[in-house]
C-alpha cells in the first residue's frame, strides 16, 4: 500500500477494479480546506483516461510492473506476436493493446509492461519514432512551396503518413509514433 506522497508519473494502481497508469498529478494546497491530489489516471486495459482527486493522505493499491523489451515478429489471426529479447519467450498481443501498430516492422523492439506478480502483459509501449521507408508517393508538383504543403504517402508498413511535397519513393523518413506525423527525412 502507497499514500498520495508516493504518487508520481507512470505508477501504476488498483481503481475501481482495473490497472491505471498516472499520467499527470498535481498536488494542490488550498487556503482553506484539505490538501489533495489531483490526478489524470489512463487506463492500461482500455486507455481510456478519466481524472480523479485524492485527498492527502489517502491510501492506494499500488501495483508492480515489470518493463521488458520485446522484438516484434509477425501477425497472424491470433494478434502480433513478439519475442523477449532476453529469455527468447515468445507473446502474442491482440491490436488493442498496441497504440500505432500500423507502424510496426518486423524486427522493430517494443517495451511491454508486465503485471509483475501475475506476469500477465497489460500494454505495449511503441518507441517514440521510427524510421520507415516510403514504398509509394506521388511526385510533387515544382513551384508549390508557398506554404507547408503535404501529400500522402506509404510506408512499408502499409500506414499512410502526410509528407511534404519534396519527399520521394524509396526515402527514409522519421515518423512520431504517437501523433502518426512526419518528422524528418534521414539521409541513408
Amino acid at each position: 500500500m502507497a499514500s498520495t506522497s508516493d504518487i508520481r508519473n507512470g505508477l501504476c494502481l488498483n481503481y475501481n477494479g482495473d490497472i491505471y497508469s498516472i499520467v499527470e498529478f498535481l498536488h494542490v494546497k488550498p487556503g482553506k480546506g484539505n490538501a489533495f491530489v489531483r490526478t489524470k489516471l489512463k487506463s492500461l486495459t482500455t486507455g481510456k483516461v478519466v481524472e480523479n482527486t485524492f485527498p492527502a493522505g489517502h491510501k492506494i493499491d499500488d501495483v508492480r510492473v515489470e518493463r521488458r523489451k520485446f522484438q516484434y515478429l509477425y501477425n497472424d489471426e491470433n494478434g502480433y506476436n513478439f519475442m523477449d529479447i532476453e529469455t527468447y519467450d515468445q507473446v502474442s498481443l491482440n491490436g488493442a493493446m498496441l497504440d500505432r501498430p500500423d507502424f510496426l516492422k518486423e524486427g522493430s523492439e517494443i517495451e511491454i509492461l508486465f503485471h509483475a506478480e501475475k506476469n500477465v502483459p497489460l500494454t505495449a509501449e511503441m518507441p517514440a519514432h521510427i524510421i520507415l521507408e516510403i514504398t509509394y508517393t506521388e511526385p510533387g508538383v515544382r513551384g508549390d512551396t508557398a506554404t507547408n504543403v503535404t501529400k500522402p504517402a506509404t510506408v512499408e508498413t502499409g500506414a499512410e503518413v502526410k509528407v511534404p511535397i519534396f519527399i520521394n519513393q524509396g526515402d527514409k523518413i522519421k515518423i512520431d509514433t504517437r501523433t502518426g506525423s512526419y518528422l524528418e527525412r534521414v539521409k541513408s
